[in-house]
């Protein structure tokens, strides 16, 4: 049978075996089984087609129908602060001492976060809110809120009218507990209305007419104060106690009771008309700004970013469905492939609607993060479905449809589950309970699933897919219509439209052409011949011993000089359009020995700003920058940090155990302690007040209690301090011991405001340690700034430990071991510039930015892995050469799937809210890392770095020729055997 073959090379040589270490060979041994399992499953999805198709979309239907039980995360606190921080197990101490329920004469706005309430900063477009005018129109807003009645159930018999005065926060005289700057201001208009001399409002702390003293710094904000000679101080510079000349801002608090479910559903509610009123207030006084936020405005606003976001979701869908289509489409006909690049969107399409039910059944609740799951599908999914889609133009027309798809199974699958793996190892390990922040952990938990269906679906419902559409070509029908191609002959009788739009290079099967088949040569496709050779080198042809996870299966290399790329394809105009740019234009240029030192410049410079970004990194712990733009949450932190910055938020100085505050020494460390701050002291007023009635106050301890209960407290204006301290009684007949008590706090801050809370919150605790009086220091923001910064950043790090571990693995098992090397460079490279250039941009470390982080990981090995594995699997021939031949195989794919991603993107980036501004930027500065590296950057190294492309102990050195002749052998079947002949 060999001798009948015509032209067959009268020159054979005989192959000497070569010595192979044996952790290479266990290597290959492992890597062979791989892909003969994928080659088996490939053969079985062929034969069962309908079946894998029918099984995915029927059960996604039957999952989708779950959304009947979609719920919405409503604890944002829970999801957006570390889950585990001392701040939260010191505010649990704190509510248990000092609830905001037991107080009965003050609040203290921003100290203790109730679980419901109302919250209101009016702002003057010109003047000052003491104003007469616009202090009688605040007033009269206030009594409209007192009165405002809410109505529950809206209809029906049994409904009730609820006023404020039914749920706020009652004093021990029953009266509604108010902010001391409302009192401040009734008592100026009672003073201006009887003629009598109007008190002078003093900044931060002021004194009221029954003599006690008031902080007001977080309720007048923009305050300009008197200076020495009447002077006018600058906005919040003014010295304690100095007089108020103007405020541009005020804030009213409104705390509210929730006694169990009923009273929480008609606080709800109230919450809701509060906002309507000042909604309709605002419109009949234009001269004031209204700025409302509420108990459940963080949450509503965080969501909503989920609502803006569904039109332009649906958008990048149809968006990323033409491109891809346009992707797929060649000139050929019945080669072009449109239709699968809409299968592969449909298929990722229904594995998230699978994974949407599953979470649905199991009761998990969504939150807006999730929105970056979907593009993280579709990377990795849209990868590897141009994958299958470039190998399937590798594989022999001639063959059976079921070997074709076998053979992409065994090229792709390999190089696919590998990925899949790498994305489910590093988000699988920040899902894990190592993961302190909530958020972070359920959304890598819920994309973790979805990108695992996406794989059985790709597996199953792409595949048979492309099963389908094998049949189509094999039948020579058109890749769009589905209408079988006439035949030459009848063609040319046709229109000329008709004949456009019918083109192909149609093959009758009785034809014994051979045209010559080329390094990479994607789409140059040999006949059905019953005899077809060519020569090769052994070492570039399928060999399983010298091709990793980069092997391509089903490809018949020539000797590389024999050719030259323009002649490797005998019909151009087949060519898929970016294929043919890599292949005749951009694969030479990157690879051109002048343009190599530019792009190791630009290499540099990439670099060099990503090292800029990355020392300017600064965390975002604020929960405001993650909720939809122009909404309540948003323009009310505007307010706030404009008008009432100057001042830190209310710190509760908290001494939880009894203490001797009788002794001296204990009262020099406790005024020490506050010492700098404003503060409202019990302590120091009780000090003083001891001072004034000219008594000592180093006493003996039952005088300096009793003194304390029977006299100080019962005071008018020292009365409000009985809530600040806490007595414990001793014995029958003994005066009882301060069990714990709390001192109020106020530093002053400059821009830098969350920063310098987060240092002082950190001073404090050191000195808490070394103090002899034990004591906490809380504010309900400490939640979000403690331990923000390790608690956002740990997902992270482990991430990248799992994939240097993971690529480390790898490479003792799998692949070669270069090529984890340089996919682990290549990997930190890209994570190290999205990071510098994410800072650039604008983007906190915040939890969505870490998210975005932890999945770019993956796509980084999405784009570059195959390249690589691509290039390393390469020998006997020139690096550069390979680089090329990389680019054509692996390339293409990645440059497809940056096209659609990126136009996937751009309808997310017009979505008002923070949210998608920081998910759009960071996968956006992704999708270019990763093709900088993978179409510049690794193609230029890879032609002057390991791995080498010249064997040791090469036969050739010897002066030994070596030539492989393939005989293929064709059947009726149209099944190939293949010969090889040595």
């Amino acid at each position: 049978m060999l001798g009948s073959a015509p032209g067959l090379s009268g020159r054979w040589e005989r192959l000497e075996p070569r010595p192979r270490p044996r952790a290479r060979m266990l290597r290959q041994v492992l890597h062979a089984g791989l892909r003969t399992s994928f080659h088996a499953l490939g053969r079985f999805v062929a034969s069962h087609p309908v079946f894998f198709a029918s099984a995915p979309v029927l059960l996604s239907i039957l999952l989708g129908a779950s959304f009947s039980r979609y719920r919405v995360e409503e604890d944002v606190e829970s999801l957006l602060a570390p889950k585990h921080s001392l701040a939260k197990i010191e505010g649990n101490l704190v509510d248990s001492l000092f609830p905001v329920n037991r107080s009965k004469h003050a609040l203290y706005s921003d100290l203790q976060t109730p679980v419901r309430y109302g919250r209101v900063i009016v702002t003057t477009r010109k003047g000052s809110v003491l104003d007469p005018v616009h202090l009688d129109t605040i007033l009269k807003l206030h009594k409209r809120i007192y009165q405002m009645p809410v109505t529950v159930p809206a209809t029906g018999v049994n409904s009730f009218n609820y006023s404020f005065s039914y749920l706020c926060l009652p004093d021990d005289k029953n009266v509604c507990i108010i902010d001391d700057i409302i009192r401040a201001m009734e008592e100026i208009q009672s003073a201006r209305i009887s003629n009598s001399s109007i008190p002078i409002l003093r900044y931060p702390i002021t004194q009221l007419a029954d003599g006690r003293q008031a902080y007001i710094g977080h309720q007048l904000g923009g305050v300009q104060g008197w200076g020495p000679n009447g002077g006018v101080r600058g906005q919040g510079t003014g010295a304690k106690g100095e007089g108020v000349r103007s405020a541009r801002a005020l804030q009213l608090t409104y705390y509210l009771q929730a006694r169990g479910g009923l009273m929480d559903r008609v606080a709800s509610q109230w919450e809701n008309a509060f906002c309507a009123e000042l909604q309709h207030f605002a419109a009949l006084h234009p001269k004031l700004g209204l700025h409302p936020s509420t108990s459940s405005s963080l949450r509503t606003d965080f969501q909503f970013s989920s609502v803006l976001a569904h039109r332009p979701l649906l958008a990048s869908l149809g968006a990323c469905g033409v491109l891809a289509m346009l992707c797929c489409t060649m000139r050929d006909c019945v080669r072009s492939k449109p239709w699968l690049g809409l299968l592969a969107l449909l298929s990722i399409t229904l594995s998230g609607l699978t994974a949407a039910g599953i979470l649905n059944l199991t009761g998990t609740t969504y939150n807006s993060t999730y929105l970056g799951i979907p593009f993280v599908m579709l990377g990795h999914g849209l990868f590897g479905s141009f994958e299958m889609l470039s190998s399937w133009r590798r594989t022999r027309e001639d063959q059976h449809v079921k070997e074709r798809v076998a053979s992409v199974f065994e090229d792709v699958m390999l190089r696919f589950s590998g990925s899949t793996m790498l994305h489910l190892m590093t988000l699988g390990l920040a899902a894990s309970p190592l993961t302190n922040m909530e958020a972070v952990r359920l959304f890598c938990r819920t994309a973790m699933l979805a990108v695992t269906i996406s794989y059985i679906y790709m597996l199953s419902f792409y595949s048979s897919c492309l099963v389908f559409t094998g049949y189509l070509e094999t039948g020579y029908r058109h890749g769009c219509f589905c209408r079988r191609v006439p035949k030459p002959e009848r063609l040319d009788s046709k229109p000329a439209w008709y004949r456009c739009l019918m083109y192909t290079r149609y093959q009758d099967e009785a034809q014994t052409t051979n045209p010559p088949i080329g390094v990479g040569n994607s789409h140059s496709h040999t006949p059905n011949s019953n005899l077809t050779h060519t020569h090769t080198y052994p070492h570039t042809a399928n060999n399983p011993a010298t091709h990793g996870l980069g092997h391509v299966a089903n490809s018949t290399l020539t000797h590389p000089h024999t050719h030259s790329t323009a002649h490797m394809d005998p019909n151009p105009q087949d060519s898929h359009l970016l294929l043919g740019c890599v292949r005749r234009c951009y694969g030479d240029w990157i690879t051109n020995t002048y343009v190599k030192p530019f792009v190791v410049l630009l290499y540099l410079v990439y670099i060099s700003f990503g090292l800029m970004g990355f020392l300017q990194v600064t965390q975002g712990s604020d929960p405001s920058a993650l909720v939809a733009m122009d909404t309540a949450t948003v323009l009310y932190t505007r307010a706030q940090q404009r008008y009432f910055s100057s001042y830190s938020p209310v710190i509760g100085f908290y001494i939880y155990e009894s203490a001797p505050y009788w002794n001296a020494s204990v009262q020099r460390d406790l005024l020490e302690y506050a010492k700098g701050f404003q503060r409202i002291s019990w302590l120091e007023a009780y000090l003083n007040y001891l001072t004034d009635n000219n008594q000592s106050t180093s006493q003996p301890r039952e005088n300096f209690t009793h003194m304390l209960r029977h006299s100080f407290l019962r005071e008018p204006q020292f009365a409000h301090f009985a809530d600040d301290i806490i007595f414990a009684e001793r014995g029958q007949g003994e005066e009882p011991d301060v069990a714990a008590s709390r001192i109020f706090l106020v530093a002053k801050t400059t821009e830098n405001k969350r920063e310098e809370m987060s240092v002082l919150l950190d001073t404090l605790r050191r000195l808490s340690l070394t103090s002899r009086v034990r004591f906490l220091i809380f504010n309900p923001s400490f939640v979000y700034l403690d331990r923000y910064a390790a608690a956002v950043s740990s997902p992270l790090r482990h991430s990248l430990l799992a994939v240097l571990f993971l690529l480390g693995l790898s490479s003792l098992a799998v692949v070669e071991p270069l090529v984890s090397v340089w996919l682990g460079l290549t990997v930190l490279s890209v994570q190290f510039g999205v990071l510098g250039f994410m800072t650039l941009w604008g983007v906190e470390l915040d939890c969505m930015s870490v998210l975005c982080l932890i999945s770019a990981l993956g796509h980084s090995a999405d784009c570059s892995g195959p390249l690589l594995c691509g290039f390393a699997s390469g020998r006997g021939d020139s690096r550069t050469r390979w680089v090329r031949v990389a680019l054509e195989r692996h390339g293409v794919p990645s440059l497809q799937t940056l096209i659609c991603y990126s136009a996937a993107l751009v309808p997310v980036g017009a979505v008002r809210s923070n949210l998608t501004h920081t998910l759009f930027r960071c996968l956006t500065l992704t999708a270019g890392c990763s093709a900088l590296h993978t179409l510049a950057f690794l193609p230029t190294l890879l032609t002057f770095l390991p791995p080498s492309k010249t064997p040791g102990n090469r036969p050739e050195e010897d002066g030994q020729r070596q030539e492989v002749e393939c005989v293929e052998m064709n059947d009726s079947t149209r099944v190939v055997d293949q010969i090889t002949t040595v």
